[in-house]
C-alpha cells in the first residue's frame, strides 16, 4: 500500500491524542513520524480511522498516543524500519526497555498498570490489522503474554463502617441542597461520577410501590435501573420542586446551565469528607463502600453486580476478597476453640531458661513415648500416633510396659482409637518373656 500525504495523519487532528506535553523532554509528533516512515504512519492512521467508527473518542486518543510513542521509538532506534510489516521482536524488546525507563507523571518510573495498558493496546493493534488482512501487517504479533509485567491486585479503597457513618452524618447536615443530593446519590446507589453528571431530569420513575433511578449509558456502554432509597426519593422531589427549570434536560446542572464535570463532583465529595473529619475521600470510594457494605450484610454477588452495572462477575468478585465470610467463620471457629483451651489451662513453674509455659488440663493430655501431647481435644490433629500407624514402625518386648501405660492412659480418657492402636501393638509382640506379661 502506498504512503499517503502527511495531512491525513491522525496527529494533525486535535482528537488524535497528540496534545502539548508538560514534560521537559520533547516528545515526537505524528508529523515527524510521517517524515521518517510514511507507510507506518499511514497504516496506523488507517487503523485509528476504523477504530473511531466503533470506539469512543477517548479510546481512539489512547490508542493514538501509544502508537505515536511506539512508532517514534522504533524509527529512532532503527531508521531502516519504516513499515509496520517489518517490525520484529527485537523492536518490541527495545520498546519495552524504553518504556520501563520512562518517568511517570507523579512517579520516577511508569507504573506497572500503565506499562500493561500500553502493551495491551499495542498488542490489540497488531491483532486487529492482522485479522483485517492489512498489506502492511506483520506475519505474527510480536507481543506475547510473558511481556506483560505481573499486575498488582490491590483491594478497592473503601470507608469502614465508623468512617462511613461520620461521612453520612456530615452529609445529612450539608446546607447546600444540590451538593447533598449529588453526594447522597453517589453514596446510596454506587453510581460513577460520570453517570451522576449524565442523569436525566426524568431519571426517577415509579414501578409499583418502588421508585427506581435510570442510570444512563456510561463507562461500560450499558444503562440500568437501581432502586431508590426513600431518602433519595425525598431529596430528588424536593430539589426538583425548588430549583430553576433545567436548561440541559439533566437532573443536576451547574449555575451556568452546563453539565457538571468530574472535577467539581470530586470537589463536592472532598468538601463533605473535610467537614466530617475523615480525610480525603473521592467518589469511587463511595461506590466501593456501598459494595463492601452490601456484601458484608449478605447481599448476593449477582445483585451487587446488577446494582453497580458490572458486565462480568469478575469485576464484582474483587469485593468478595474484602469480606470473605468463609475465611472469617473458619477463623473464629478455631480461635474460639483455642481461647476455650486457654481458659482451662493452668500455669507451671518457669523452666531453667526462664520461659513460662502453659500446661493444658489433664483430661486433654495424651501420653507419648517420651512426653505428653497437650493439644486441646477440640482441635484436630492429623499426626496423632503417626509413628505407631506407620508400616515401618517396629517395637518389641522391652517396650511393653510403656505401651501398656499408653493404652491404659488412652482408655481412662475415652480415647478409644488410640487405645486400640496400642492394644494391637501389644497383641502383635511375639516372644515376650513371662515376667513381662504378668
Amino acid at each position: 500500500m502506498s504512503a499517503q500525504p502527511a495531512r491525513s495523519f491522525p496527529a494533525l487532528s486535535p482528537a488524535s491524542g497528540e496534545r502539548p506535553s508538560r514534560r521537559k523532554v520533547q516528545e515526537i509528533t505524528w508529523a515527524e513520524i510521517a517524515t521518517r516512515a510514511p507507510q507506518m504512519a499511514f497504516t496506523m492512521n488507517r487503523f485509528l480511522e476504523q477504530l473511531a467508527v466503533s470506539a469512543r473518542p477517548n479510546t481512539v486518543d489512547a490508542y493514538s498516543l501509544v502508537l505515536r510513542f511506539f512508532a517514534g521509538r522504533v524509527t529512532a532506534a532503527d531508521p531502516a524500519c519504516v513499515r509496520v510489516a517489518t517490525i520484529e521482536r527485537r523492536h518490541l524488546e527495545d520498546y519495552k526497555r524504553w518504556l520501563a525507563d520512562r518517568p511517570g507523571k507523579k512517579t520516577p518510573k511508569l507504573t506497572t498498570t500503565t506499562i500493561r495498558h500500553n502493551l495491551g493496546l499495542l498488542r490489540t493493534f497488531f491483532e486487529r490489522i492482522i485479522d483485517w488482512d492489512y498489506d502492511d501487517a506483520p506475519a505474527k504479533v510480536p507481543i506475547f503474554p510473558g511481556d506483560f509485567p505481573q499486575a498488582d491486585e490491590p483491594l478497592p479503597k473503601f470507608l469502614d463502617d465508623p468512617t462511613a457513618a461520620k461521612f453520612m452524618a456530615a452529609l445529612a447536615a450539608d446546607p447546600n441542597q444540590r451538593r447533598r443530593l449529588m453526594v447522597e446519590l453517589l453514596a446510596r446507589t454506587g453510581m460513577r461520577a460520570g453517570e451522576l453528571a449524565a442523569l436525566r431530569d426524568d431519571a426517577m420513575i415509579r414501578i409499583g410501590d418502588t421508585f427506581w433511578l435510570r442510570v444512563p449509558v456510561g463507562k461500560l456502554h450499558n444503562d440500568r435501573y437501581v432502586p431508590l432509597h426513600p431518602i433519595l426519593v425525598e431529596l430528588i422531589t424536593t430539589y426538583r420542586d425548588q430549583r430553576e427549570p433545567t436548561r440541559t434536560g439533566l437532573l443536576v446542572e451547574r449555575n451556568d446551565g452546563q453539565p457538571f464535570d468530574r472535577r467539581t463532583i470530586h470537589r463536592y465529595v472532598a468538601t463533605v469528607a473535610q467537614r466530617a473529619g475523615v480525610g480525603h475521600v473521592h467518589p469511587h470510594q463511595l461506590r466501593h463502600t456501598l459494595a463492601t457494605q452490601a456484601i458484608n450484610r449478605g447481599m448476593s454477588l449477582e445483585a451487587i453486580a446488577a446494582l453497580l452495572g458490572h458486565r462480568t462477575m469478575r469485576m464484582t468478585l474483587v469485593y468478595a476478597r474484602i469480606s470473605d465470610r468463609t475465611v472469617a467463620d473458619e477463623y473464629f471457629r478455631v480461635t474460639e476453640a483455642v481461647e476455650a483451651s486457654y481458659r482451662t489451662s493452668e500455669p507451671v513453674p518457669a523452666t531453667a531458661e526462664g520461659t513460662n509455659m502453659r500446661r493444658l488440663a489433664a483430661d486433654h493430655r495424651r501420653l507419648l513415648g517420651n512426653g505428653h501431647c497437650t493439644r486441646p481435644a477440640a482441635l484436630d490433629c492429623n499426626f496423632e500416633t503417626i509413628c505407631e500407624r506407620c508400616g515401618f514402625f517396629d517395637t518389641g518386648p522391652q517396650f511393653i510396659p510403656l505401651l501398656r501405660r499408653q493404652r491404659d492412659h488412652a482408655t481412662e480418657r475415652d480415647q478409644h482409637d488410640r487405645a486400640q492402636i496400642f492394644t494391637s501393638l501389644l497383641d502383635g509382640i511375639d516372644n515376650q518373656p513371662p515376667d513381662m506379661l504378668e
